[in-house]
């Protein structure tokens, strides 16, 4: 968490000028990247593996809290002086687009964990890739996308016709309750993610730098602390609890945002789009790498659906489409 493909086409602010020593700018776009699409994945493995010493609910109260306190950290004052700005014109509109985009980020990430928390990694992230592949798709005039449409739902139906679970990992056996509840909030993580983007996109027209995603990450953490602080209690004050909250913050959150940021002022929104893509088959990896997730052929064949079909939506993406995710 993140991570937040966007894909994370995803969302957000225009990328704000880049200091004049900034050390990114001498690293590789490949390296860059690659770097954010591992962090988000790692920090999910590890959010994972941290469920049996706190709640879903907890872990993602934690890494939004910290996720904005690093993020505002590097951009307070444009955020504040953003709030400001807004109170003192009485731009209401503008304020009920960066709180729905906060809405929106909550409950993604919400969704999410809780999803992780019952169907295997790589799964999850597939179909939470629906989303925003639906969300490019719609966006598109373009007749090829209905060949990306079949090979989406030729994942879907694979998913489908052999199960979400995995062979052994540290979800150990889950009942078919469980699973279908885990499908179902996958999939309220992808509706998420596809309004995260449409009102990430708006909030970049109306806030200037990362401003917008400052407020939005606040917004987010506080819709997600009752229910955070009602499920885990006095165990988010664990040491090692927190420890894993901030660490979960900076990989799945403020690493990714900030390599992304600087990758996206390189290349092409499409080519950005198509190296996104990648994420569902790095989730599965990381699944089986630590917390030994293991897939069926058909379900890696329904990941590889998924993940050509958003690399073909993002192929013919428009430049200033797609940013990068919270």
């Amino acid at each position: 968490m993140p991570s937040a493909p966007a894909p994370r086409a995803r969302p957000i602010t225009a990328p704000s000028p880049r200091p004049a020593r900034d050390p990114l700018r001498r690293v590789p776009v490949p390296v860059l990247l690659g770097s954010g699409i591992v962090s988000v994945q790692v920090g999910a493995g590890l959010a994972n593996r941290m469920f049996a010493t706190v709640t879903p609910a907890g872990l993602t109260g934690l890494r939004l809290w910290f996720a904005a306190l690093l993020l505002a950290g590097l951009g307070t004052r444009p955020a504040i002086r953003a709030v400001r700005g807004v109170l003192a014109d009485r731009a209401w509109r503008d304020a009920a687009v960066v709180l729905g985009f906060g809405v929106a980020l909550g409950v993604m990430n919400f969704s999410i964990y809780q999803a992780f928390d019952r169907i295997p990694l790589g799964i999850a992230v597939t179909i939470e890739f629906l989303g925003p592949l639906g969300v490019a798709i719609a966006m598109s005039r373009r007749l090829i996308d209905l060949l990306w449409v079949v090979f989406a739902g030729t994942g879907v139906a694979l998913l489908g016709t052999v199960g979400v679970g995995a062979t052994g990992g540290v979800l150990g056996h889950r009942s078919p309750a469980a699973e279908l509840a885990g499908v179902g909030f996958a999939l309220a993580a992808g509706a998420s993610w596809a309004g995260y983007i449409v009102l990430s996109a708006q909030t970049g027209r109306r806030f200037s730098g990362g401003s917008g995603l400052v407020i939005a990450m606040v917004v987010g953490s506080i819709l997600i602390t009752p229910v955070a602080v009602t499920s885990a209690g006095r165990t988010l004050l664990r040491p090692e609890v927190l420890a894993a909250g901030l660490a979960i913050g900076l990989l799945s959150s403020v690493i990714p945002y900030r390599f992304e940021l600087e990758t996206l002022r390189r290349v092409p929104a499409r080519v950005f789009g198509i190296w996104m893509s990648l994420e569902p088959a790095v989730a599965a990896l990381i699944g089986v790498l630590m917390l030994g997730q293991v897939l069926a052929p058909l379900q890696w064949l329904a990941v590889g659906c998924v993940i050509i079909a958003s690399a073909g939506a993002a192929f013919g993406t428009d430049r200033s489409a797609v940013p990068p995710q919270a």
